[in-house]
């Protein structure tokens, strides 16, 4: 097999960065909802608000974007295709990425009704529902790197 060219690698670079990226968006958003839902006056609910907005829409969702626009062609370069829609564990890290971005729109969804009510939920849940990102990078990486045969 040849060497991947340069144009490959720096796609590859650039997928990697915008999926650390993402996550790290994924992890600290549930994180600023724990904090949310804890907090007892204004000023803390309207910087919880201004923070929570700046990192969705400024940080999260162009991470997701490009993660997916890297992801596409890394997919879809020369042989690799052929190879990646062989494999059963390439479906099953699409469908946990699909699950991603579930998430991420649902953070979206929850930061709108935070708006609205800090209480929405309590801090309990949202630690909880921080958790889920973390199990799914977990499944994600070792299906990348072991690539399992199913």
């Amino acid at each position: 097999m040849d060497a991947p060219s340069s144009a490959f690698l720096w796609v590859k670079a650039l997928h990697i960065i915008a999926v650390v990226c993402w996550f790290a968006a994924l992890f600290y958003l549930p994180r600023l909802y724990v904090y949310h839902a804890m907090s007892k006056d204004q000023a803390s609910y309207e910087r919880f608000q201004i923070m929570e907005r700046k990192l969705y829409r400024g940080i999260m969702w162009p991470a997701m974007i490009a993660t997916l626009i890297t992801a596409h062609f890394l997919v879809d370069w020369g042989d690799a295709t052929r190879h990646y829609h062989e494999a059963l564990w390439f479906y099953f890290k699409v469908g946990l990425v699909g699950l991603l971005i579930i998430y991420h729109f649902v953070c979206g969804y929850y930061r709108k009704k935070l708006i609205d009510n800090a209480h929405y939920k309590t801090h309990k849940f949202w630690r909880m529902f921080n958790e889920l990102p973390t199990v799914i990078l977990f499944a994600v990486v070792i299906l990348v790197v072991v690539k399992p045969q199913f």
